[in-house]
């Protein structure tokens, strides 16, 4: 700090709370109050996608934890991923592919089936 800086401790904050002559306003009537209540409130719709995608990290975590916690559990997996073939670990890739592709299927499936829910009410 130097001594020409001008400022005021926190606890000498008095002159804030003099509003003087200023007079309060009344804020304009909220827009709802005319407004016909025509459409029937919806409840906010579960997020199945953020469910099933987490459970499916969930279980992908919980196998990382597995494998990693156990002793030579890493060092047979990479004796074993070192002897795959070319055609078989595009397999794999390919299952796997698939695995991410049933997993978005699901969730497409949950969306449909919860929007025919929600027609029906409607």
């Amino acid at each position: 700090m130097t001594d020409n800086d001008q400022t005021q401790p926190l606890g000498d904050l008095s002159d804030l709370n003099d509003l003087g002559d200023a007079e309060p306003t009344l804020a304009a009537e909220p827009a709802l109050a005319t407004a016909e209540p025509s459409a029937p409130t919806l409840r906010p719709r579960t997020r199945w996608a953020g469910i099933v995608w987490g459970l499916a990290f969930a279980v992908l975590a919980a196998c990382g934890i597995w494998l990693a916690s156990g002793e030579g559990r890493v060092d047979d997996l990479v004796s074993w991923v070192q002897t795959l073939s070319a055609t078989t670990a595009v397999g794999y890739g390919v299952l796997t592919v698939g695995a991410l592709l049933l997993i978005t299927g699901v969730v497409g499936l949950l969306r449909r089936a919860q929007r025919a829910v929600a027609a029906r009410r409607g």
